[in-house]
């Protein structure tokens, strides 16, 4: 049976249009997956918790020596990789804060490089590839090339390589200048938002469109 995993991270809330998109990718999913299974994770609401020196020592450490802070910590990996794995689809939410990924998604990265869960410590090759990792990107912002902030989107580039060892390999939707409808300033770039906006969601809606067949 199917399975996709939902994965939001704007603190926007009914504003984001990062959550705008993921909504409209899972509504896609469940149409071409009817009696499949959804697990969803809101990261801008419920942050994991970033590795502390309980959570980095737990990854180095075997597990019969694990003090109850570093098997907290370990389990919650176990959780996270686990949803992972579950999963053939995973939609992730990622909207661009201070030119940056949020650090919840940082956070989750994180989490995700573990030796013997997500990666095999002594080849290094990823444990959790084969998944369609789906990354539905929102920028305030213009950052397009020959734009004045052409390379200033750390977010979308960090991605592939925060998450190379595990396997998985994102494919990127975007949508720019996201705040230009409520932001007096960029009032002249709402169209070039609204064309923007109305590209990602034709990409979304042609995610899961069957292939047509011979005659």
């Amino acid at each position: 049976m199917a399975h996709l995993l939902h994965i939001d991270s704007s603190i926007r809330g009914e504003q984001s249009v990062s959550r705008r998109l993921t909504a409209r990718a899972v509504a896609g999913w469940r149409a071409a997956n009817p009696d499949g299974t959804v697990t969803y994770r809101d990261l801008g609401r419920n942050p994991l918790p970033h590795l502390d020196e309980a959570g980095g020592l737990a990854r180095m450490l075997p597990a019969d020596q694990h003090t109850p802070e570093q098997r907290a910590s370990w389990q919650l990996t176990e959780q996270l990789v686990d949803e992972v794995k579950r999963a053939d689809t995973i939609l992730l939410g990622l909207p661009l804060y201070n030119y940056g990924a949020p650090s919840s998604v940082k956070a989750w990265v994180d989490h995700l490089i573990a030796a013997g869960l997500s990666y095999d410590p002594e080849t290094n090759a990823g444990l959790l590839g084969g998944r369609d990792l789906i990354v539905l990107a929102s920028r305030g912002g213009g950052y397009s090339p020959g734009t004045p902030r052409e390379g200033w989107d750390h977010a979308s580039p960090w991605l592939p390589h925060g998450l190379s060892l595990t396997g998985l390999e994102p494919r990127l939707i975007a949508c720019e200048l996201s705040l230009a409808p409520v932001t007096p300033a960029m009032a002249e770039l709402i169209p070039l938002h609204e064309e923007s906006l109305a590209a990602a969601e034709r990409a979304i809606d042609e995610l899961w469109v069957p292939a047509p067949t011979g005659a």
